[in-house]
């Protein structure tokens, strides 16, 4: 049992029991769970490095123009937006996994607005989707409310 809640709003939640992991849906939930901690964290941190690409490439100049920053480092908020998002998969997927689909659906914005990047903006939009399968595979494996541990007033 885990008790979820303040003194006065105390409910206790059973905990469910562990997956079968041979459960091809379970299965599918850890790669989808996995890959969207790796991918944003690896991601994010590259955001500081550009080891794997030349990231300032993939902001849209109307984006950029207004902000009080280089495009170099608005890309260091991205990084720390992403490796964010990573976490927040990895210790509560139900929630994470919105943040994550939000976040692509930004990015997939941000690169229809860039002559040459729609057949990346195309994969984003793939990404997209897992993310929002992840979020529904999640409904199963986390239990706990997306807004967990915020407390309703």
């Amino acid at each position: 049992m885990v008790t979820i809640g303040s003194p006065s709003t105390t409910r206790r939640v059973e905990r469910p029991a562990r997956p079968d992991r041979s459960d091809p849906t379970y299965q599918a939930y850890a790669v989808l769970r996995a890959a969207f901690v790796v991918a944003p964290v690896v991601f994010g941190l590259d955001k500081f490095t550009n080891l794997l690409v030349q990231w300032d490439q993939y902001l849209a100049p109307v984006l950029s123009r207004p902000l009080p920053v280089t495009p170099h480092e608005a890309m260091y908020v991205v990084g720390i937006v992403e490796v964010v998002a990573g976490l927040v998969v990895a210790l509560h997927p139900r929630l994470g996994a919105i943040v994550v689909a939000a976040w692509l659906g930004g990015i997939i914005l941000n690169l229809l607005l860039l002559p040459g990047f729609y057949d990346v903006a195309l994969r984003d939009l793939g990404l997209l989707s897992a993310a929002v399968a992840l979020q529904r595979l999640a409904t199963r494996f986390d239990p706990r409310p997306v807004l967990w541990p915020v407390r309703r007033g």
